[in-house]
């Protein structure tokens, strides 16, 4: 197996293996691709829903999310599909359900069929955006919580109120900094997508210290920029990044399927 890193920042594609060979040291091998670069990538993996379930449950339990069709055969694949009659709306970074009171801890997407050009991944290396941050902004969220909520996105989406998605799941709350649990580094925990406020602070202060940290996603030098052929496989750590789905494609059309691995509960580790 090769490794070649994309950017000195985040993301590497690992060269030469087949997905559905699932060897205790392949899959381990992968997982410290992972946590070194934040994201890996893959190609000419032309495998089935089932083989992508397997290779996404070798890392963990999986999700079922609630965008998910009901009565499909396959729950725990998401299915993201845009073309002349839907605009993509993934275009804003995030990282995935951070609305969960147990986020995931990486999603792994497919491409089934991509535009010729357009609609790229862009991705940004959230401990690497927390280490560039002022001192004076990490002393000031060093203890700071934040609130996510589902209805901030999904409301609209899934045509319900607030209220009737907060009955499944409340708003949680998590350290705007969190401690990655494997690899002990301190990352930027918030996002424009699914954070709503952070907890005790006045609201317009709360708003302006979140839009700074939102913005240190949009540093180029903590990013890296994937094309999509059809086979290609993303495999990214939701603990430490984020990412933004190009939709610049329209009237296009873009399939992907992803599969979300469960992670565990963010914590803030004072000795880290």
């Amino acid at each position: 197996m090769r490794i070649e890193p994309l950017t000195p920042a985040i993301g590497a594609q690992i060269l030469d293996v087949d997905l559905s060979d699932l060897s205790p040291g392949f899959v381990s091998d992968v997982r410290a691709a992972l946590l070194q670069y934040k994201v890996v990538f893959f190609r000419d993996q032309h495998i089935t829903s089932a083989q992508h379930i397997a290779f996404a449950r070798s890392f963990g339990n999986l999700e079922i999310h609630p965008a998910t069709l009901e009565n499909q055969p396959d729950p725990e694949v998401l299915h993201i599909a845009h073309g002349p009659e839907s605009r993509g709306s993934e275009n804003f970074w995030h990282s995935d359900v951070t609305w969960r009171k147990q986020p995931s801890l990486g999603s792994v997407l497919r491409g089934q069929e991509v535009p010729a050009v357009g609609g790229d991944t862009l991705f940004a290396n959230m401990a690497l955006a927390y280490d560039r941050l002022r001192d004076a902004t990490k002393e000031k969220i060093h203890n700071c919580v934040a609130v996510h909520d589902i209805a901030r996105v999904f409301a609209s989406r899934l045509n319900k109120k607030p209220e009737e998605l907060h009955e499944l799941y409340p708003p949680v709350e998590h350290p705007v900094v969190r401690t990655h649990p494997e690899t002990n580094e301190r990352v930027v925990y918030v996002n424009g997508a699914f954070t709503s406020h952070i907890k005790d602070m006045e609201a317009q202060e709360s708003r302006l210290l979140l839009d700074e940290l939102y913005k240190s996603a949009w540093d180029p030098e903590v990013q890296c920029r994937f094309q999509w052929k059809a086979g290609s496989i993303a495999f990214w750590d939701n603990r430490a990044s984020q990412h933004f789905a190009a939709s610049d494609y329209f009237p296009a059309v873009r399939v992907m399927e992803r599969v979300t691995i469960a992670g565990d509960k963010p914590y803030f580790d004072q000795a880290a």
